[in-house]
């Protein structure tokens, strides 16, 4: 009777894989923060189909993370040259081995250790180029190169104006004071190389409906100067 060869055992998909709890936002401005960074990408770059950007998506890397339910969900991730299409979790295995080019981490008072700790040396073990922290309470913002021959993080300058550069994705990330669902507050925003705020859809159609009102606000003015220089005219030519 022959030897029985066992099939390789098969790691689990995104299908498979436990997706909760999670962990949760810890405040309304982390949840709001998250979502100023997310949408304001997406929106930027709606037409192009080469990255992800996603909000506490489910991050695997191991097999042996999936069954010890070591879950790992990011505030922001941000994966270049990949497919952009709905994923449940961003599984690395599934994906060639690729694992997030860009991550940033909201900090707060009871993960700020894990941030730092923790999370940062998974991180970079797993190759994240860049990692950013932000506290939305006290803007605190650092950013970190990976070197990739210590596998650790190595601090970014901040430029003048507090920006730091974020060189994968070719922009900055910049504090912008500005009320966001009723928060006034120094919110985190992409920056691109000529020093505009990547916009917010809302705000990018609040910008055309005032410049179609100041539009139509000339062309009444306009209107208004034709018709009087013609009331004149007719005066004259009364008088004459």
């Amino acid at each position: 009777m022959g030897q029985v060869i066992p099939h390789p055992i098969r790691p689990p998909s995104s299908n498979e894989l436990v997706l909760g709890p999670g962990e949760p936002m810890e405040t309304d401005r982390h949840l709001r923060q998250m979502m100023v960074l997310i949408d304001s990408l997406e929106f930027a770059w709606r037409e192009r189909s080469d990255f992800l950007v996603g909000g506490k998506l489910w991050l695997y890397f191991s097999e042996a993370q999936s069954k010890r339910n070591d879950f790992r969900a990011p505030d922001v991730m941000i994966v270049l040259d990949t497919t952009r299409h709905e994923r449940r979790a961003w599984v690395v295995w599934e994906e060639d081995g690729r694992g997030p080019s860009v991550i940033i981490e909201l900090l707060s008072e009871t993960t700020e250790h894990v941030d730092r700790g923790e999370k940062m040396q998974v991180y970079a073990r797993l190759g994240v180029g860049e990692y950013f922290l932000f506290d939305p309470f006290s803007a605190v913002l650092e950013g970190y190169d990976l070197d990739v021959h210590r596998r650790a993080y190595v601090k970014k300058p901040l430029d003048p104006l507090g920006r730091v550069r974020c060189e994968q994705m070719d922009l900055w990330l910049g504090k912008v004071p500005g009320s966001y669902h009723g928060i006034e507050a120094p919110w985190l925003r992409w920056i691109s190389p000529d020093g505009s705020v990547l916009a917010l859809p809302a705000e990018r159609a609040d910008a055309e409906t005032a410049r179609a009102n100041a539009e139509a606000a000339l062309a009444n003015a306009e209107a208004e100067r034709v018709r009087q220089l013609t009331e004149e005219l007719a005066a004259l030519k009364a008088r004459g």
